[in-house]
Protein backbone atom coordinates (compact mmCIF):
# COMPACT_ATOMS: atom_id res chain seq x y z
CA UNK A 1 0.00 0.00 0.00
CA UNK A 2 1.40 3.19 -0.99
CA UNK A 3 0.06 5.58 1.97
CA UNK A 4 2.33 8.42 0.70
CA UNK A 5 0.37 8.71 -2.20
CA UNK A 6 -2.98 8.85 -0.92
CA UNK A 7 -1.83 11.18 1.88
CA UNK A 8 -0.57 13.62 -1.26
CA UNK A 9 -3.96 13.12 -3.14
CA UNK A 10 -6.45 13.53 0.21
CA UNK A 11 -4.09 17.11 0.74
CA UNK A 12 -4.90 18.21 -2.71
CA UNK A 13 -8.68 17.65 -2.62
CA UNK A 14 -8.56 18.91 0.90
CA UNK A 15 -7.11 21.99 -0.41
CA UNK A 16 -9.75 22.49 -3.39
CA UNK A 17 -12.46 21.56 -0.64
CA UNK A 18 -11.55 24.51 1.11
CA UNK A 19 -12.88 27.08 -1.59
CA UNK A 20 -16.39 25.42 -0.68
CA UNK A 21 -16.07 28.16 1.89
CA UNK A 22 -15.86 30.89 -0.22
CA UNK A 23 -19.71 31.23 -1.28
CA UNK A 24 -20.78 31.08 2.33
CA UNK A 25 -18.36 34.11 3.11
CA UNK A 26 -20.24 36.03 -0.27
CA UNK A 27 -24.10 35.05 0.94
CA UNK A 28 -22.87 36.53 4.45
CA UNK A 29 -21.88 40.29 2.89
CA UNK A 30 -24.91 40.29 0.84
CA UNK A 31 -26.73 39.79 4.21
CA UNK A 32 -24.53 41.21 6.67
CA UNK A 33 -25.21 38.61 9.51
CA UNK A 34 -21.55 38.81 10.79
CA UNK A 35 -21.31 35.64 9.96
CA UNK A 36 -18.54 35.79 7.46
CA UNK A 37 -15.13 34.54 10.04
CA UNK A 38 -16.74 31.36 10.71
CA UNK A 39 -16.31 30.46 7.30
CA UNK A 40 -12.89 32.30 6.95
CA UNK A 41 -11.27 30.15 9.83
CA UNK A 42 -12.87 27.12 8.56
CA UNK A 43 -11.43 28.18 5.19
CA UNK A 44 -7.81 28.54 6.93
CA UNK A 45 -7.79 25.82 9.04
CA UNK A 46 -9.06 23.72 5.80
CA UNK A 47 -6.14 24.55 3.50
CA UNK A 48 -3.93 24.24 6.43
CA UNK A 49 -4.86 20.73 7.09
CA UNK A 50 -4.33 19.97 3.20
CA UNK A 51 -1.01 21.36 2.92
CA UNK A 52 -0.16 19.57 6.05
CA UNK A 53 -0.97 16.08 4.29
CA UNK A 54 0.57 16.98 0.69
CA UNK A 55 3.65 18.91 1.24
CA UNK A 56 5.56 16.42 2.58
CA UNK A 57 4.97 14.03 -0.28
CA UNK A 58 5.06 16.69 -2.92
CA UNK A 59 7.17 15.69 -4.86
CA UNK A 60 6.17 11.72 -4.76
CA UNK A 61 5.04 10.91 -8.19
CA UNK A 62 3.62 7.43 -8.18
CA UNK A 63 0.69 6.44 -9.65
CA UNK A 64 -1.99 4.64 -7.77
CA UNK A 65 -3.48 1.04 -8.24
CA UNK A 66 -6.92 -0.17 -7.46
CA UNK A 67 -6.05 -0.18 -3.65
CA UNK A 68 -4.89 3.23 -2.96
CA UNK A 69 -7.67 4.30 -4.96
CA UNK A 70 -10.50 2.66 -3.16
CA UNK A 71 -8.53 4.26 0.14
CA UNK A 72 -8.37 7.45 -1.24
CA UNK A 73 -12.19 7.26 -1.90
CA UNK A 74 -13.22 6.10 1.74
CA UNK A 75 -10.65 8.32 3.40
CA UNK A 76 -11.71 11.77 1.60
CA UNK A 77 -14.92 11.17 2.59
CA UNK A 78 -14.33 10.83 5.91
CA UNK A 79 -11.95 13.56 6.05
CA UNK A 80 -14.04 16.14 4.21
CA UNK A 81 -16.69 15.18 6.53
CA UNK A 82 -14.45 15.93 9.53
CA UNK A 83 -13.09 19.56 7.95
CA UNK A 84 -17.37 19.93 6.99
CA UNK A 85 -17.87 20.47 10.91
CA UNK A 86 -16.07 23.28 11.36
CA UNK A 87 -18.54 25.85 10.39
CA UNK A 88 -20.85 24.23 12.18
CA UNK A 89 -18.70 24.14 15.42
CA UNK A 90 -17.04 27.70 14.94
CA UNK A 91 -20.24 29.12 14.21
CA UNK A 92 -22.30 31.29 17.68
CA UNK A 93 -26.03 31.06 15.99
CA UNK A 94 -25.77 27.02 16.73
CA UNK A 95 -25.49 26.85 20.28
CA UNK A 96 -24.16 23.85 21.82
CA UNK A 97 -23.54 21.70 18.84
CA UNK A 98 -21.63 18.65 20.22
CA UNK A 99 -18.58 17.25 17.87
CA UNK A 100 -21.19 14.21 16.90
CA UNK A 101 -24.24 16.07 16.26
CA UNK A 102 -21.62 18.60 13.53
CA UNK A 103 -20.28 14.95 12.16
CA UNK A 104 -23.57 13.80 11.67
CA UNK A 105 -24.80 16.91 9.69
CA UNK A 106 -21.63 16.85 7.64
CA UNK A 107 -21.70 13.29 7.08
CA UNK A 108 -25.35 13.91 6.02
CA UNK A 109 -25.04 16.75 3.48
CA UNK A 110 -22.15 14.87 1.76
CA UNK A 111 -23.70 11.87 1.68
CA UNK A 112 -26.84 13.88 -0.01
CA UNK A 113 -28.29 11.88 2.89
CA UNK A 114 -30.57 15.33 4.16
CA UNK A 115 -31.14 13.81 8.10
CA UNK A 116 -30.67 16.50 10.13
CA UNK A 117 -29.90 17.55 13.57
CA UNK A 118 -30.55 21.16 13.41
CA UNK A 119 -33.85 22.80 14.25
CA UNK A 120 -35.40 26.29 14.45
CA UNK A 121 -33.84 26.43 10.54
CA UNK A 122 -35.87 29.55 9.67
CA UNK A 123 -34.09 31.41 12.40
CA UNK A 124 -30.31 30.13 11.56
CA UNK A 125 -28.07 32.79 9.39
CA UNK A 126 -28.32 32.39 6.00
CA UNK A 127 -24.68 31.33 5.09
CA UNK A 128 -24.85 28.49 7.37
CA UNK A 129 -28.15 27.72 5.42
CA UNK A 130 -26.51 27.87 1.97
CA UNK A 131 -23.06 26.09 3.64
CA UNK A 132 -25.82 22.91 4.54
CA UNK A 133 -27.12 23.37 0.76
CA UNK A 134 -24.07 23.47 -0.69
CA UNK A 135 -22.94 20.84 0.84
CA UNK A 136 -25.34 18.33 -0.56
CA UNK A 137 -24.54 19.66 -3.87
CA UNK A 138 -21.02 19.31 -3.93
CA UNK A 139 -21.54 15.69 -2.43
CA UNK A 140 -24.61 14.88 -5.28
CA UNK A 141 -22.19 14.06 -8.23
CA UNK A 142 -19.53 13.06 -6.02
CA UNK A 143 -16.29 15.43 -5.20
CA UNK A 144 -14.47 12.22 -6.50
CA UNK A 145 -15.67 12.77 -9.99
CA UNK A 146 -15.07 16.31 -9.83
CA UNK A 147 -11.59 15.67 -8.42
CA UNK A 148 -11.32 13.41 -11.75
CA UNK A 149 -11.95 16.46 -13.78
CA UNK A 150 -9.03 18.18 -11.79
CA UNK A 151 -6.38 15.99 -10.65
CA UNK A 152 -5.42 14.75 -14.15
CA UNK A 153 -4.35 18.62 -14.65
CA UNK A 154 -2.33 18.50 -11.31
CA UNK A 155 -0.43 15.27 -12.61
CA UNK A 156 -2.19 12.50 -10.32
CA UNK A 157 -4.24 9.94 -12.48
CA UNK A 158 -8.22 9.26 -11.56
CA UNK A 159 -9.36 6.03 -13.36
CA UNK A 160 -9.27 4.26 -10.25
CA UNK A 161 -11.37 6.75 -8.18
CA UNK A 162 -14.28 6.52 -10.71
CA UNK A 163 -14.31 2.81 -10.90
CA UNK A 164 -14.37 2.62 -6.76
CA UNK A 165 -16.66 5.23 -6.64
CA UNK A 166 -19.23 3.50 -9.07
CA UNK A 167 -19.14 0.43 -8.46
CA UNK A 168 -21.55 -2.55 -10.09
CA UNK A 169 -23.39 -2.19 -13.23
CA UNK A 170 -23.02 1.37 -14.74
CA UNK A 171 -21.77 3.18 -18.31
CA UNK A 172 -18.44 4.79 -16.52
CA UNK A 173 -17.04 6.00 -19.52
CA UNK A 174 -18.70 8.14 -21.70
CA UNK A 175 -16.16 10.03 -23.70
CA UNK A 176 -12.39 8.63 -24.73
CA UNK A 177 -10.64 10.85 -21.29
CA UNK A 178 -11.99 10.31 -18.01
CA UNK A 179 -11.29 13.96 -17.03
CA UNK A 180 -13.83 14.80 -20.10
CA UNK A 181 -15.72 12.56 -18.88
CA UNK A 182 -16.31 13.84 -15.26
CA UNK A 183 -16.58 17.52 -16.85
CA UNK A 184 -19.48 16.33 -19.45
CA UNK A 185 -21.58 14.90 -16.14
CA UNK A 186 -20.66 18.37 -14.38
CA UNK A 187 -21.87 20.32 -17.41
CA UNK A 188 -25.47 18.21 -17.30
CA UNK A 189 -25.39 18.76 -13.31
CA UNK A 190 -24.60 22.30 -13.38
CA UNK A 191 -27.25 23.30 -16.13
CA UNK A 192 -30.13 20.90 -14.45
CA UNK A 193 -29.14 23.38 -11.01
CA UNK A 194 -29.63 26.40 -13.13
CA UNK A 195 -32.65 25.60 -14.69
CA UNK A 196 -34.10 23.97 -11.41
CA UNK A 197 -33.54 27.54 -9.48
CA UNK A 198 -34.72 29.84 -12.41
CA UNK A 199 -37.85 27.51 -12.15
CA UNK A 200 -38.10 27.57 -8.75
CA UNK A 201 -37.57 31.65 -8.64
CA UNK A 202 -40.40 32.24 -11.17
CA UNK A 203 -42.41 30.06 -9.10
CA UNK A 204 -42.30 32.36 -6.14
CA UNK A 205 -39.24 31.32 -4.01
CA UNK A 206 -36.74 33.94 -3.12
CA UNK A 207 -33.31 34.17 -4.82
CA UNK A 208 -31.29 32.67 -2.05
CA UNK A 209 -34.27 29.45 -1.21
CA UNK A 210 -34.35 28.66 -5.33
CA UNK A 211 -30.90 28.70 -5.25
CA UNK A 212 -30.42 26.96 -2.19
CA UNK A 213 -33.47 24.24 -2.72
CA UNK A 214 -31.86 23.49 -6.27
CA UNK A 215 -28.75 22.38 -4.83
CA UNK A 216 -30.82 19.85 -2.77
CA UNK A 217 -33.06 18.88 -5.34
CA UNK A 218 -30.89 18.03 -7.99
CA UNK A 219 -28.14 16.44 -5.20
CA UNK A 220 -30.89 14.34 -4.67
CA UNK A 221 -30.73 15.52 -0.89
CA UNK A 222 -33.70 17.17 1.07
CA UNK A 223 -32.50 19.60 3.04
CA UNK A 224 -34.16 22.41 3.26
CA UNK A 225 -33.79 26.09 5.00
CA UNK A 226 -37.04 25.52 6.70
CA UNK A 227 -38.54 22.87 9.35
CA UNK A 228 -41.16 22.48 7.26
CA UNK A 229 -38.52 21.66 3.91
CA UNK A 230 -41.13 21.72 0.84
CA UNK A 231 -44.47 22.43 2.86
CA UNK A 232 -43.14 25.51 4.06
CA UNK A 233 -44.43 27.58 0.42
CA UNK A 234 -47.86 25.33 0.63
CA UNK A 235 -47.32 25.81 -3.36
CA UNK A 236 -48.66 23.29 -6.07
CA UNK A 237 -46.15 25.11 -9.06
CA UNK A 238 -42.91 24.58 -6.57
CA UNK A 239 -44.15 21.21 -5.93
CA UNK A 240 -44.58 20.45 -9.24
CA UNK A 241 -41.12 21.96 -10.18
CA UNK A 242 -39.27 19.60 -7.03
CA UNK A 243 -41.09 16.40 -8.21
CA UNK A 244 -39.72 17.43 -12.12
CA UNK A 245 -36.29 17.69 -11.32
CA UNK A 246 -36.27 14.78 -8.74
CA UNK A 247 -37.28 12.88 -11.34
CA UNK A 248 -34.89 13.79 -13.83
CA UNK A 249 -31.91 13.96 -11.33
CA UNK A 250 -32.80 9.91 -10.57
CA UNK A 251 -32.11 9.28 -14.10
CA UNK A 252 -28.53 7.48 -14.97
CA UNK A 253 -26.51 10.81 -16.16
CA UNK A 254 -25.00 8.31 -18.62
CA UNK A 255 -28.32 8.51 -20.10
CA UNK A 256 -28.88 12.09 -20.39
CA UNK A 257 -25.68 12.17 -21.74
CA UNK A 258 -26.12 10.30 -24.64
CA UNK A 259 -29.39 11.41 -25.13
CA UNK A 260 -28.36 15.02 -25.29
CA UNK A 261 -25.59 14.28 -27.59
CA UNK A 262 -28.20 12.51 -29.96
CA UNK A 263 -30.64 15.38 -29.50
CA UNK A 264 -33.27 12.69 -28.74
CA UNK A 265 -35.75 11.39 -26.02
CA UNK A 266 -35.58 8.11 -27.70
CA UNK A 267 -32.82 6.91 -25.80
CA UNK A 268 -34.48 6.94 -22.69
CA UNK A 269 -37.76 4.86 -23.38
CA UNK A 270 -35.25 2.25 -25.20
CA UNK A 271 -33.58 1.90 -21.77
CA UNK A 272 -34.68 -0.53 -19.48
CA UNK A 273 -33.62 0.93 -16.23
CA UNK A 274 -35.17 4.16 -17.46
CA UNK A 275 -38.13 1.96 -18.22
CA UNK A 276 -38.59 0.44 -14.87
CA UNK A 277 -37.70 3.56 -12.66
CA UNK A 278 -40.91 5.01 -14.48
CA UNK A 279 -42.95 2.25 -13.89
CA UNK A 280 -42.16 1.85 -10.21
CA UNK A 281 -42.70 5.31 -9.38
CA UNK A 282 -45.96 4.93 -10.97
CA UNK A 283 -47.05 2.31 -9.29
CA UNK A 284 -46.37 3.10 -5.92
CA UNK A 285 -47.74 6.60 -6.60
CA UNK A 286 -50.89 4.90 -7.62
CA UNK A 287 -50.90 2.60 -4.87
CA UNK A 288 -50.48 5.70 -1.81
CA UNK A 289 -53.17 7.56 -3.61
CA UNK A 290 -55.58 4.46 -3.71
CA UNK A 291 -54.65 3.75 0.03
CA UNK A 292 -55.06 7.28 1.38
CA UNK A 293 -58.27 7.49 -0.58
CA UNK A 294 -59.56 4.47 1.12
CA UNK A 295 -58.76 6.10 4.66
CA UNK A 296 -60.35 9.25 3.96
CA UNK A 297 -56.76 11.19 4.94
CA UNK A 298 -57.59 14.71 2.79
CA UNK A 299 -61.17 16.31 2.15
CA UNK A 300 -60.45 16.30 -1.60
CA UNK A 301 -59.29 13.62 -4.38
CA UNK A 302 -57.14 16.84 -5.69
CA UNK A 303 -55.36 16.82 -2.45
CA UNK A 304 -54.68 12.90 -1.94
CA UNK A 305 -52.69 13.03 -5.52
CA UNK A 306 -51.16 16.29 -4.99
CA UNK A 307 -49.50 14.90 -1.41
CA UNK A 308 -49.30 11.07 -2.92
CA UNK A 309 -47.75 12.54 -5.89
CA UNK A 310 -45.13 14.48 -3.76
CA UNK A 311 -44.44 12.14 -0.65
CA UNK A 312 -43.71 8.98 -3.46
CA UNK A 313 -41.73 10.54 -5.58
CA UNK A 314 -39.78 12.20 -3.00
CA UNK A 315 -38.95 9.23 -0.89
CA UNK A 316 -38.84 6.87 -4.12
CA UNK A 317 -35.55 9.11 -5.29
CA UNK A 318 -34.68 9.25 -1.72
CA UNK A 319 -34.29 13.19 -1.74
CA UNK A 320 -36.45 13.08 1.51
CA UNK A 321 -37.92 16.67 0.85
CA UNK A 322 -41.59 16.54 2.67
CA UNK A 323 -45.10 18.47 2.09
CA UNK A 324 -46.68 16.91 4.70
CA UNK A 325 -45.71 14.85 8.37
CA UNK A 326 -46.02 11.36 6.14
CA UNK A 327 -45.27 9.21 8.87
CA UNK A 328 -48.87 9.93 10.32
CA UNK A 329 -50.24 8.75 7.57
CA UNK A 330 -52.45 5.64 7.94
CA UNK A 331 -52.44 1.95 7.55
CA UNK A 332 -48.77 0.57 5.96
CA UNK A 333 -48.01 4.16 4.11
CA UNK A 334 -45.07 5.05 6.32
CA UNK A 335 -43.69 2.08 5.61
CA UNK A 336 -44.81 1.20 2.27
CA UNK A 337 -43.03 4.39 1.14
CA UNK A 338 -39.39 3.50 3.28
CA UNK A 339 -39.59 0.42 1.11
CA UNK A 340 -39.73 1.80 -2.08
CA UNK A 341 -36.82 3.87 -1.17
CA UNK A 342 -34.61 0.40 -1.27
CA UNK A 343 -35.06 0.43 -4.78
CA UNK A 344 -34.07 4.18 -5.07
CA UNK A 345 -32.92 6.01 -7.95
CA UNK A 346 -31.00 4.64 -10.90
CA UNK A 347 -27.58 3.74 -11.46
CA UNK A 348 -25.50 6.90 -12.16
CA UNK A 349 -27.80 9.14 -10.45
CA UNK A 350 -27.35 11.21 -7.53
CA UNK A 351 -29.94 8.93 -5.59
CA UNK A 352 -29.25 6.48 -3.14
CA UNK A 353 -30.88 2.75 -2.39
CA UNK A 354 -29.91 -0.05 -3.79
CA UNK A 355 -30.40 0.94 -7.57
CA UNK A 356 -33.58 0.30 -9.25
CA UNK A 357 -30.79 -1.55 -12.24
CA UNK A 358 -29.74 -4.09 -9.55
CA UNK A 359 -33.98 -4.40 -8.83
CA UNK A 360 -34.37 -5.51 -12.17
CA UNK A 361 -31.40 -7.86 -12.47
CA UNK A 362 -32.46 -9.81 -9.52
CA UNK A 363 -36.09 -9.62 -10.02
CA UNK A 364 -35.10 -11.20 -14.01
CA UNK A 365 -32.57 -13.86 -12.38
CA UNK A 366 -35.40 -15.08 -10.26
CA UNK A 367 -37.79 -15.46 -13.12
CA UNK A 368 -35.12 -17.05 -14.95
CA UNK A 369 -34.89 -19.86 -11.88
CA UNK A 370 -38.39 -20.24 -11.94
CA UNK A 371 -38.26 -20.96 -15.73
CA UNK A 372 -35.36 -23.34 -15.25
CA UNK A 373 -37.28 -24.96 -12.35
CA UNK A 374 -40.22 -25.78 -14.76
CA UNK A 375 -37.87 -26.36 -18.13
CA UNK A 376 -34.72 -27.71 -16.70
CA UNK A 377 -32.81 -27.86 -19.83
CA UNK A 378 -34.17 -24.67 -21.35
CA UNK A 379 -31.44 -22.25 -21.83
CA UNK A 380 -32.36 -18.78 -20.42
CA UNK A 381 -30.16 -15.79 -20.16
CA UNK A 382 -30.62 -12.53 -18.88
CA UNK A 383 -30.88 -9.55 -20.71
CA UNK A 384 -30.75 -5.45 -20.26
CA UNK A 385 -30.79 -3.28 -23.16
CA UNK A 386 -31.18 -6.63 -25.71
CA UNK A 387 -27.87 -7.32 -24.25
CA UNK A 388 -26.51 -10.38 -22.21
CA UNK A 389 -25.58 -10.08 -18.91
CA UNK A 390 -22.77 -11.91 -17.94
CA UNK A 391 -21.87 -13.76 -14.95
CA UNK A 392 -19.35 -11.87 -13.91
CA UNK A 393 -21.59 -8.93 -13.48
CA UNK A 394 -24.39 -11.52 -12.01
CA UNK A 395 -22.32 -12.36 -9.27
CA UNK A 396 -21.17 -9.35 -8.46
CA UNK A 397 -24.66 -8.09 -7.91
CA UNK A 398 -25.68 -10.87 -6.06
CA UNK A 399 -22.67 -10.06 -4.02
CA UNK A 400 -24.00 -6.69 -3.43
CA UNK A 401 -27.68 -7.95 -2.27
CA UNK A 402 -25.98 -10.05 0.15
CA UNK A 403 -23.14 -7.66 1.47
CA UNK A 404 -26.16 -4.61 1.72
CA UNK A 405 -28.20 -7.25 3.45
CA UNK A 406 -25.75 -8.34 5.83
CA UNK A 407 -24.79 -4.67 6.44
CA UNK A 408 -28.28 -3.73 7.23
CA UNK A 409 -29.18 -6.20 9.50
CA UNK A 410 -25.56 -5.37 11.65
CA UNK A 411 -26.57 -1.75 11.61
CA UNK A 412 -30.34 -1.70 12.74
CA UNK A 413 -29.12 -4.19 15.44
CA UNK A 414 -26.18 -2.17 16.81
CA UNK A 415 -28.83 1.03 16.67
CA UNK A 416 -31.46 -1.45 19.39
CA UNK A 417 -28.53 -1.98 21.38
CA UNK A 418 -27.84 2.04 21.62
CA UNK A 419 -31.55 2.38 22.73
CA UNK A 420 -33.29 2.90 19.93
CA UNK A 421 -36.75 0.90 19.23
CA UNK A 422 -37.24 -1.65 16.67
CA UNK A 423 -39.26 1.15 14.01
CA UNK A 424 -36.93 3.72 14.43
CA UNK A 425 -33.99 1.76 14.67
CA UNK A 426 -35.31 -0.25 10.90
CA UNK A 427 -35.88 3.22 9.69
CA UNK A 428 -33.44 5.26 10.54
CA UNK A 429 -31.12 2.24 9.07
CA UNK A 430 -33.26 2.45 5.69
CA UNK A 431 -33.28 6.27 5.84
CA UNK A 432 -29.39 6.40 6.18
CA UNK A 433 -27.83 3.50 4.43
CA UNK A 434 -30.40 4.51 1.25
CA UNK A 435 -29.23 7.88 1.94
CA UNK A 436 -33.07 9.04 2.14
CA UNK A 437 -32.79 11.31 5.24
CA UNK A 438 -36.36 10.98 6.79
CA UNK A 439 -37.54 8.23 8.98
CA UNK A 440 -40.16 6.44 10.84
CA UNK A 441 -40.95 6.96 14.46
CA UNK A 442 -38.23 8.69 17.13
CA UNK A 443 -36.34 9.96 13.47
CA UNK A 444 -39.43 11.33 11.72
CA UNK A 445 -38.27 14.91 11.42
CA UNK A 446 -35.02 15.51 13.31
CA UNK A 447 -32.18 12.97 14.57
CA UNK A 448 -31.58 15.55 16.90
CA UNK A 449 -32.96 13.15 20.11
CA UNK A 450 -31.32 10.42 18.84
CA UNK A 451 -28.30 9.46 21.40
CA UNK A 452 -24.66 10.17 20.23
CA UNK A 453 -23.74 5.90 20.42
CA UNK A 454 -26.68 5.89 17.41
CA UNK A 455 -25.47 9.22 15.81
CA UNK A 456 -21.66 7.83 14.89
CA UNK A 457 -23.62 4.49 13.57
CA UNK A 458 -25.62 6.21 11.62
CA UNK A 459 -22.67 8.45 10.00
CA UNK A 460 -21.29 5.13 9.11
CA UNK A 461 -24.26 3.68 8.08
CA UNK A 462 -25.15 7.15 5.16
CA UNK A 463 -20.77 6.48 3.86
CA UNK A 464 -21.85 2.57 3.49
CA UNK A 465 -24.67 4.07 1.48
CA UNK A 466 -23.00 6.53 -0.28
CA UNK A 467 -20.00 4.50 -1.45
CA UNK A 468 -22.05 1.15 -2.35
CA UNK A 469 -21.09 -1.27 0.70
CA UNK A 470 -18.11 -2.75 -1.19
CA UNK A 471 -15.72 -0.37 -1.54
CA UNK A 472 -16.21 0.25 2.59
CA UNK A 473 -16.01 -3.46 3.39
CA UNK A 474 -13.31 -3.95 1.56
CA UNK A 475 -10.82 -1.85 3.50
CA UNK A 476 -11.87 -4.40 6.57
CA UNK A 477 -10.91 -7.45 4.75
CA UNK A 478 -7.23 -8.16 5.84
CA UNK A 479 -6.13 -9.34 1.55
CA UNK A 480 -6.57 -5.54 1.19
CA UNK A 481 -3.68 -3.86 2.79
CA UNK A 482 -1.07 -6.64 2.04
CA UNK A 483 1.53 -6.40 -0.08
Amino acid sequence: MQLSIVAKTLGLLLMVFSFAQVPPILVDLIYSEGEYLTFVFSFILTVFGGLVLWWPFRAIKKSFRLREGVLIVVSFWIVLSLFGTLPFLISESISNLSFSNAFFESMSGLTTTGATVLSQLDELPKSILFYRQQLQWLGGMGIIVLAVAVLPLLGVGGMELYHAESSGIAKDRLTPKLRNTAIALWKIYLSLTVLCALAYFFSGMSIFDAISHSFSTVAIGGFSTHDSSIGYFNSIPIEMIAMFFMFLAGINFSLHFVAWNNRSLIDYIKDSEFKTYAMVLFSASTIVIIALSLNSEYGSTSETIRHSLFQTISIATTTGFTSQNYSNWPAAIPVFLIMVSFIGACVGSTGGGIKVVRVLVMFRLGMKEIHKFIRPNAQVSIKLNKASINEKALVSVLGFFSLYAISFIFIMMLLMFAGLDQVTAYSATAATMNNLGPGLGEVAQNYGSVGETAKWILSFSMLIGRLEVLTIIAIFHRAFWRH
